[in-house]
C-alpha cells in the first residue's frame, strides 16, 4: 500500500541545493509537510519559496556537524510541528583525491560529516518516532558506496559505512515501526564534484564530465519519491552504465574492478 504523502512531515537535511532541494520540491508537491535543513538560511528560504503551499513548510538551519546544534534544531523542529514522520539524511560531502594525495584529517573531515553527523541525527529523532508508533530513516548513501573507485577512497568508504549502519537499524528496529530505506545515487546534475573536497580539504570547484552527464535532480526526485512512498528499502537511481556496474559487481567483482582500473573514474 502507498504512503499518503500528503498526511507526512518530512525533514529533510541538505535541502539547499542539489538533490535535496529537488527532494523538497517533489515531496511538497504532493502535499507534504517540508522542514528543510542546511548551513545557509538565505538558501533555504529560496527552496521554501519554490515548493508548493510554501507557508506550511519551515526553515531550520544549523551545521549538522556541530552536535549541540543538531539537538538545539530538532528541539525547535518538534516546537513548531510536534513530529517528524520521515528524516531523510541527505546531507553530506564528496571526494576527488587520490589515496596517496589525501590527508587522515580530511579523511576525518569526510567520514564526520557523511557519518557520524548522519547516525548522530538519527538518533536523536527515533526516540519520538519510536513513541508516535513509527516513522522512516531515509540514508543517502552512493554507488560509490557500492564499488570501490579511484579518487573516491574515504567518500565510498563513508557511503559503505551508513548503508551498513542502515541495514542494521532496519533489523533491530523493525518491530518498533521503523522502516529504514537507503538511496544509491549515481551520477546527478548538481554540485556535488564542484564542492568535492580534494586531498588538502580544498574543494574541487569544478563540475565533472561524468556529473554534467548524469540524471537531472528533478529526476532522481521524481524516482526516488515514487520508490520511497511504495516502501521500497534499497533504492539504486542512476545512470545505466552505473546499474550495470552494480550487477556486475554481485556476479563477479574482480572483473569489475578490472573494468574500473581500465576506465580511470574520475
Amino acid at each position: 500500500m502507498k504512503t499518503k504523502v500528503k498526511d507526512l512531515t518530512i525533514w529533510i537535511t541538505g535541502a539547499s541545493s542539489g538533490i535535496g532541494e529537488a527532494l523538497s520540491i517533489a515531496f511538497a508537491k504532493r502535499g507534504a509537510s517540508i522542514i528543510l535543513s542546511g548551513r545557509d538560511k538565505d538558501k533555504l528560504e529560496a527552496v521554501k519559496s519554490r515548493c508548493k503551499n510554501s507557508k506550511k513548510h519551515i526553515v531550520v538551519s544549523f551545521d549538522i556537524v556541530d552536535a549541540k546544534q543538531a539537538k538545539e534544531a530538532y528541539e525547535t523542529i518538534k516546537a513548531q510541528t510536534g513530529k517528524v514522520d520521515w528524516l531523510i539524511n541527505n546531507a553530506g560531502v564528496s571526494q576527488r583525491s587520490l589515496i596517496m594525495e589525501t590527508t587522515e584529517d580530511v579523511e576525518r573531515q569526510i567520514m564526520e560529516i557523511d557519518y557520524f553527523a548522519q547516525t548522530r541525527l538519527t538518533r536523536l529523532v527515533l526516540p519520538d518516532m519510536i513513541a508516535q508508533g513509527g516513522g522512516k530513516v531515509v540514508m543517502v548513501s552512493s554507488v560509490a558506496g557500492l564499488l570501490g573507485t579511484q579518487y573516491r577512497g574515504a567518500y565510498g568508504a563513508a557511503k559503505a559505512a551508513i548503508h551498513m549502519w542502515a541495514n542494521s537499524l532496519r533489523a533491530e528496529l523493525h518491530d518498533q515501526g521503523i522502516e529504514v530505506a537507503t538511496i544509491f545515487p549515481g551520477f546527478i546534475q548538481t554540485n556535488i564534484s564542484i564542492n568535492a573536497l580534494t586531498g588538502d580539504g580544498s574543494a574541487q570547484g569544478t563540475m565533472d564530465e561524468a556529473t554534467n552527464k548524469g540524471l537531472t535532480a528533478t529526476t532522481f526526485a521524481k524516482q526516488v519519491v515514487k520508490a520511497l512512498t511504495k516502501g521500497e528499502e534499497y533504492i539504486i537511481v542512476a545512470g545505466n552504465k552505473e546499474k550495470l556496474a552494480t550487477r556486475v559487481n554481485r556476479l563477479s567483482p574482480p572483473k569489475l574492478y578490472k573494468l574500473i582500473r581500465e576506465s580511470k573514474v574520475k
